[in-house]
């Protein structure tokens, strides 16, 4: 699968681009939209959206496409609902177009009105996030207040006015996220404190509670919610599913709502969050969870893919039109390179995935591990294969004296068990606690990734690489360059290019901006080192990530810096 390719199934939207294909695709099929930029995000209800990462979007209908721009702001997000379109600019700003646009707004087709000037207080429209349920839209500001605006029939707004259109109303204070979907009027937010609340539609028990109480007009806080971290929820018509991570470190999925889509064998509508249970699940950890209006799609970590509920368009892939009351798994075609690095979705009835080049510091190093280049070494396992591997990302990670306890125990699993293990430790990622049991008692387990870095970055005597700025010379790793910047690994990978060194100018960097962009090649993070982030100094870090050819992580060198920008001047 190329990067950027795309797989669909469900409701053919791209029917100008795959012509002569049935509007109604009931397996995987890719498409290339030949585009120059990454794919960013896709997102779809009646049609669907692709966003590049440059920050120009694109929508796709049955029988047309058009160009999304916003002025001269870039695009950060979209998110859309019944005939309802949101952009998120990095200007901060939400602009909408469709419903909830009053008809006095003479709003022409390709008009999109600021809404966040919507919110009353001024000093609160810098927005974080928006979401859109079906009618409604949730704005989420850098203040963490989270403002509702839209109808408001089945109390989704959390209040018992009438529909609000012409003004944001704030919901809550201090809250952490908000969950909800492209055909949903039901809501659930998370508050700083882990505390979980719902209002809207519960017709069918899709906001875990009693379906004799059909809407809920007012945020109520929700009880009996599985035990651990909650990490996503997803919102269809009539059914809910979370992705909760659960005190022993497995990644489980819950669900409630309408019988037919919420993936559990039961003969009625579940009206608490119940964990769906199928021998297929049962083994494997919950990667990503996606809802469109009455199906959902599971990703585990170790790139299968299931999906359930209603399949009247072949939504669920699988080669036909039956609905699914348990997770089925699609035939994917072994076409997952790296299963961190793709995004999973839902339209109403369509489903899609990509490549993503959203990933974070153990993402990238278990990437590094996984493609196998510049290694030192190769370690044997029971079943005589060969796995290389980088003697000072092990030095760091767990000692030098623990290495040969680490090959005597890679030599005793077969290849995938001990492929798993060293993934544990380039990239700090959970595996099945046998084995997680085993290596603490080898007493391999010290820190987290991030902290490893950190001894790696004030390390200077290990440091075997120089980039040459003007007469000043910065000491780096050569592998943290590798795994962590697309320009230098294929510099290293090059047969024509010095390995030895890399003379660079980098001149439009100030040595400010240089230092906080190796110190977050290292950690993810800025280091407080008394530089005050200018506005110059953080358009230099833009300019540095394109230089470096950065993935666009999480967290973001350039969100950090506005972030901490803001904490410190406002």
């Amino acid at each position: 699968m190329k990067r950027k390719d795309i797989r669909i199934f469900g409701f053919n939207t791209f029917s100008k681009i795959l012509k002569n294909s049935s509007s109604k695709i009931k397996k995987p099929i890719q498409i290339n939209l030949k585009k120059e930029y990454q794919i960013k995000q896709i997102i779809g209800s009646d049609s669907i959206f692709v966003l590049y990462q440059n920050g120009k979007a694109e929508e796709y209908k049955t029988n047309s496409k058009k160009k999304i721009s916003i002025r001269n702001e870039k695009i950060e997000k979209i998110s859309t609902g019944n005939k309802i379109i949101s952009i998120l600019t990095n200007e901060k700003k939400v602009y909408l177009s469709g419903n909830i646009i009053t008809k006095s707004e003479k709003q022409s087709q390709n008009e999109f009105i600021n809404i966040s000037k919507r919110i009353e207080d001024p000093e609160d429209q810098n927005v974080n996030d928006v979401i859109c349920g079906a009618f409604s839209v949730y704005l989420l500001t850098s203040k963490g207040n989270v403002y509702g605006i839209g109808e408001n029939g089945f109390g989704q707004l959390g209040n018992n006015l009438n529909d609000q259109k012409k003004q944001a109303i704030l919901m809550m204070k201090d809250v952490s996220k908000v969950f909800t979907g492209n055909s949903s009027s039901h809501v659930f937010i998370l508050n700083s404190k882990k505390e979980l609340f719902g209002c809207g539609n519960n017709s069918y028990g899709q906001l875990g509670l009693d379906t004799s109480i059909q809407k809920i007009s007012e945020l109520t806080k929700l009880k009996n919610i599985p035990k651990g971290k909650i990490i996503d929820i997803q919102c269809g018509n009539a059914h809910s599913i979370m992705l909760i991570s659960g005190e022993d470190g497995k990644r489980r999925v819950y669900s409630c709502g309408n019988s037919i889509s919420n993936g559990i064998y039961n003969c009625g509508d579940i009206n608490s969050f119940t964990l769906i249970r199928s021998p297929l699940l049962d083994n494997l950890n919950i990667d990503r969870i996606s809802s469109g209006k009455g199906h959902s799609l599971i990703l585990t970590s170790k790139g299968k893919l299931f999906a359930f509920g209603k399949n009247d368009f072949g939504q669920l892939g699988i080669g036909n039109k039956k609905n699914k009351i348990y997770p089925v798994e699609i035939e994917t075609d072994n076409f997952w390179l790296n299963v961190s690095n793709y995004d999973i979705g839902c339209g109403y009835e369509t489903s899609f995935l990509h490549y993503s080049l959203i990933s974070n510091l153990n993402e990238d190093f278990v990437n590094f591990f996984r493609n196998g280049e510049f290694s030192d070494y190769c370690f044997v396992t029971k079943d005589q294969k060969r796995i290389p591997v980088h003697d000072i990302i092990l030095r760091y990670r767990i000692g030098s004296r623990n290495i040969t306890n680490l090959k005597l125990l890679i030599q005793s699993k077969d290849e995938k068990e001990a492929k798993e293990i060293l993934e544990m430790i380039y990239g700090n990622y959970d595996i099945d606690i046998d084995s997680k049991q085993e290596m603490k008692r080898y007493k391999f387990w010290k820190e987290g990734l991030n902290e490893t870095m950190k001894r790696m970055y004030y390390d200077k005597e290990s440091k075997d690489f120089t980039i040459k700025r003007g007469n000043k010379n910065v000491l780096v790793h050569k592998l943290v360059l590798i795994a962590r910047s697309e320009l230098y690994r294929g510099m290293f990978l090059s047969v024509t290019e010095d390995k030895s060194n890399k003379v660079t100018d980098y001149s439009e960097l100030s040595d400010e901006a240089f230092e906080i962009l190796i110190y977050y090649l290292y950690t993810n993070e800025i280091k407080d080192n008394g530089f005050k982030l200018t506005k110059e100094i953080r358009n230099e870090l833009e300019i540095a990530m394109d230089y470096f050819q950065l993935n666009e992580s999480v967290p973001n060198l350039v969100t950090i810096a506005n972030e901490l920008h803001n904490q410190k001047y406002k």
